[in-house]
């Protein structure tokens, strides 16, 4: 066990040493070049890859897709998916380094062992412009009438801290102090499936539910990744996270690096998300 956990470890240090770099449309366009190569080249390893382009007034940009099989071809798809552009002038290793580098270890584990649904990975482009990408896709999903299980945002992973803020202080009384786990979000809708998801991933890392009614719009801290748009065009969504600026005091600054993450903590991520997904 401590040899898999280590070589895991390593794997995704490698697509962290990849990825965590400045990359933004307007501020680093070529390391955001960079990355998309890397991606595709990742994702084209184990299948076709299709590039999704969209535009948003003057700006443009390409979600990268791979879709690969599951055991029940009949079986609406789970889609699952991590933004790959950074912040402004950031390295962005937790913000989203890390869900890119567990979005790619996943890919390489379903191609080899398929999940019992098929599955979309999704590496989303401009999340930091207010969710352009995924806004795209959502839209275009809806108007093609694609049915989806389940749309899982794996954004930021890897940090964890002695303190943890909320968004109201109440919810530390059901939460706690330490900032040590990772919390599941979702809307009412997909609440349903929550307990089994924090049941199968607690097995490999502490994991917190938060069911939010309304497509989390009294709570807009909750709607800061690529599940709100798909909340908002009617589908089942969840973000998993770290709990971002609620813990993480190097959230979009150059000292979002990867020597503040915690590794052991994204294995375990990456290990309770395989067992919990995988068998959806």
């Amino acid at each position: 066990m401590l040899d898999r956990m280590t070589n895991l470890t390593e794997r995704l240090l490698l697509h962290l040493e990849a990825v965590a770099r400045p990359r933004h449309a307007r501020w680093d366009p070529l390391g955001l070049m960079a990355v998309r190569a890397y991606i595709t080249e990742q994702f084209s390893a184990l299948g076709q890859v299709e590039e999704h382009s969209f535009r948003h007034g003057l700006d443009q940009g390409v979600n990268l897709i791979l879709r690969l099989p599951g055991r029940q071809a009949d079986l609406h798809p789970l889609l699952v998916g991590a933004h790959y552009d950074g912040p402004l002038h950031s390295i962005g290793a937790d913000d989203n380094a890390s869900g890119v580098a567990a979005l790619l270890e996943l890919a390489q584990r379903w191609a080899a062992t398929p999940p019992r649904r098929p599955v979309w990975l999704v590496a989303f482009d401009q999340e930091e412009w207010g969710m352009v990408g995924s806004a795209a896709l959502a839209a275009e999903c809806k108007a093609r009438r694609q049915p989806l299980h389940l749309m899982v945002s794996l954004e930021m992973l890897a940090y964890t801290s002695s303190e943890q803020r909320y968004p109201h202080p109440a919810m530390r009384h059901v939460f706690g102090d330490c900032g040590d786990f990772i919390a599941l979000v979702a809307n009412l809708a997909a609440g349903a499936q929550l307990p089994g998801l924090a049941s199968r991933m607690g097995r490999h890392v502490t994991t917190k539910i938060l069911p939010v009614p309304d497509h989390g719009r009294a709570i807009p801290d909750v709607r800061l990744s690529d599940h709100s748009p798909f909340w908002d065009e009617g589908y089942n969504a969840l973000m998993v996270t770290d709990t971002s600026f609620m813990r993480n005091p190097h959230y979009h600054q150059m000292s979002d690096t990867i020597d503040t993450l915690d590794m052991p903590f994204l294995a375990a991520v990456v290990e309770g998300l395989d067992c919990a997904l995988s068998s959806l």
